[in-house]
């Protein structure tokens, strides 16, 4: 069954994933000034001060998890009041990038280990999701959802510390499987949250998204929408651009161009084929649409290069 979540999900395009093991001693702290997309990552052992710019500080203990987004530099330690290192130089500088070892050799300092990944999406429609989250979110270890990422954790924790054969394969996957386990515990926490993500968690008009996602080609109108979700068509209306920020048709518009537009820029489709996929049977109509939402028309997307991605980082 198609869902919102995993429609966008399938097309922001999660390109990379990778995890790594960090052990750290004593007193410390490490800066990040950049990071492609998002982090997630989780306290296996002790706590730590988790402070991305722009966001409040983030007390993190054993088994909360953690979500970073859009790039935003951030700063991690073992408390505050403490210059920071740079984090990407004490990467570099470790002899084994997926399992980091920082801080006072002495035994008995307090250690804290942190398993944390890097998502990378596709430049282009990375929006779709980044706009919807906070630069920083704290998912605690109490919480009901955080109960499945228990056994993710234990896996990668495991995969980090010992390398076994097939690691690499094992860590993508399981960084992948971490994030969308993250992503479902904080749109469960019931915090306030923006847009089309935020709006999944109202019974109808998450419903009605669904609906719409389901049956994107169908010409809906806001009278049949509001009918399917047991709502008035004044109601409906106002409600649904209320939490997604736009009106229903518009959202529908937006949702078919942005996916005509992964299709023409991945495949060697024509423009007709692609207009008739999404229910236009004249192709003017459909390129004026396109050039609408898009900013330009059909021909050109698909011969326009993607911006280029972010300089990579050694931090995973």
């Amino acid at each position: 069954m198609v869902d919102p979540l995993s429609d966008v999900l399938t097309l922001v395009n999660i390109r990379s994933a990778f995890s790594s093991r960090f052990v750290a001693a004593g007193r410390w702290a490490l800066r990040f000034e950049s990071y492609r997309h998002i982090k997630v990552g989780a306290i296996v052992a002790g706590d730590c001060l988790l402070t991305a710019d722009g966001a409040s500080s983030l007390r993190l203990s054993e088994g909360d998890c953690y979500l970073l987004t859009g790039g935003r530099p951030y700063e991690v330690g073992s408390g505050p009041g403490i210059e920071p290192r740079d984090g990407h130089a004490v990467f570099r500088a470790s002899p084994t990038p997926g399992n980091v070892r920082y801080g006072t050799a002495d035994p008995d300092a307090e250690r804290t280990v942190i398993v944390g990944g890097s998502i990378t999406l596709d430049d282009v429609t990375a929006a779709l999701l980044l706009d919807c989250l906070p630069p920083a979110v704290r998912i605690p270890s109490g919480s009901p959802r955080a109960q499945n990422l228990r056994p993710v954790l234990g896996m990668l924790e495991d995969e980090t510390a010992a390398g076994p054969m097939g690691a690499g394969v094992m860590i993508e996957h399981l960084t992948r499987i971490l994030f969308v386990q993250a992503l479902r515990a904080y749109l469960a926490a019931g915090e306030p949250v923006p847009g089309w993500l935020g709006a999944l968690n109202d019974p109808q008009i998450g419903a009605a998204l669904t609906l719409m996602h389901q049956q994107a080609v169908r010409r809906w109108t806001v009278a049949e929408l509001a009918a399917e979700v047991g709502m008035s068509r004044s109601g409906f209306a106002s409600r649904f651009r209320t939490l997604v920020g736009v009106p229903p048709l518009e959202y529908l518009l937006r949702w078919r161009m942005r996916s005509a537009a992964e299709t023409l820029r991945t495949s060697g489709r024509t423009v007709g084929s692609v207009a008739a996929e999404w229910g236009y049977t004249s192709e003017s109509a459909f390129s004026h649409a396109f050039k609408r939402v898009i900013g330009v028309p059909p021909g050109r997307h698909r011969v326009t290069p993607p911006p280029p991605p972010a300089a990579p980082v050694v931090m995973r």
